[in-house]
């Protein structure tokens, strides 16, 4: 499926699994290499960068966790084929981000609006890849309270279950890391060697989107280190539970192993056992073995054992 869009005297082309006829028609209307335009027919697990006469053709992928409908292990791809008034995008599901910048332009145009803060080059480009920095953002957004909510539970006596949370969530923003880390040397690529090809207000763009992604690298690296810092509480939490536990085996086993010792004693039926005759034999053991459970219980909790 293929939408679309015209703002600020550029076009937008933002194309959903598109199929090879659509990408030839593409290709002719554009002047895209016919390998170009095959690779925007299928997916890409790396990230790619080439500089051509007049356009630049980059892949980028971005992560996503509860608010995507990929169908990739929440790895998002985009295909841009960058030119001088032009913008086609290629992707294979579908992204909140691009649908929710297509309204805003259709709003706009609708309207007669230019809302934009970017130079009056490249607007598209620079408005698709700072939804899509936004779209991140609110996604870490999402963690980060998922991570308060962890927090909540683990002080709450929960530190068994939040162990798999705190995982799982380790997990999500390690493959945020490794998807978005691969992002930086594109970016300063496209700063420098883009100029050459579109001028300074590109250049000068790009710059805007560097640091939105430097925010995005430094959220994801303070949570991890949070993360880090919430499982070793929890470890410890743990921890001193389970010595509680052992000592609370420990001090019931120091009790009882003495009470068990006169029972297996006086189980014995042999000759010269004491008060074997004595009517009241039964209650004297009992008295005894009460006795001596009393004594170690007043011992374990002055040393504060119990």
């Amino acid at each position: 499926m293929i939408s679309t869009y015209k703002y600020s005297g550029e076009t937008w082309i933002d194309v959903v699994d598109g199929t090879p006829e659509e990408m030839h028609e593409i290709m002719d209307k554009y002047g895209i290499h016919p390998f170009v335009a095959n690779e925007l027919t299928s997916s890409t697990p790396k990230p790619r960068l080439e500089f051509h006469e007049n356009y630049i053709f980059t892949i980028l992928h971005f992560p996503a966790w509860k608010h995507t409908h990929s169908k990739n292990n929440n790895n998002q791809e985009v295909d841009f084929v960058i030119g001088k008034e032009f913008l086609i995008t290629a992707r294979y599901d579908t992204i909140d981000a691009l649908h929710k910048f297509g309204k805003k332009i259709e709003v706009n145009e609708i309207l007669g609006k230019d809302t934009s803060k970017h130079s009056k080059s490249h607007l598209l480009f620079m408005g698709v890849l700072r939804e899509l920095y936004t779209a991140l953002f609110d996604e870490l957004e999402y963690i980060e309270d998922t991570t308060e909510n962890i927090t909540s539970k683990i002080f709450k006596g929960k530190e068994k279950e939040m162990v798999v949370a705190i995982s799982e969530i380790t997990r999500t923003l390690l493959n945020f890391k490794k998807i978005t880390d691969m992002h930086h040397e594109i970016l300063e690529s496209l700063r420098s060697q883009g100029k050459k090809i579109f001028g300074e207000e590109f250049s000068s763009g790009i710059d805007m989107i560097i640091l939105d992604y430097l925010k995005i690298n430094t959220t994801i690296r303070s949570n991890l280190e949070l993360l880090r810092e919430l499982r070793d509480t929890n470890n410890s939490l743990l921890t001193s539970k389970q010595n509680e536990t052992v000592k609370n085996l420990t001090v019931v086993g120091s009790i009882v192993l003495p009470l068990n010792l006169i029972a297996v004693i006086f189980a014995m039926r042999t000759s010269g056992m004491p008060l074997i005759e004595n009517p009241n034999a039964f209650w004297i053991i009992i008295g005894a073995m009460c006795a001596i459970a009393l004594i170690t219980i007043s011992i374990a909790k002055h040393k504060r054992l119990m």
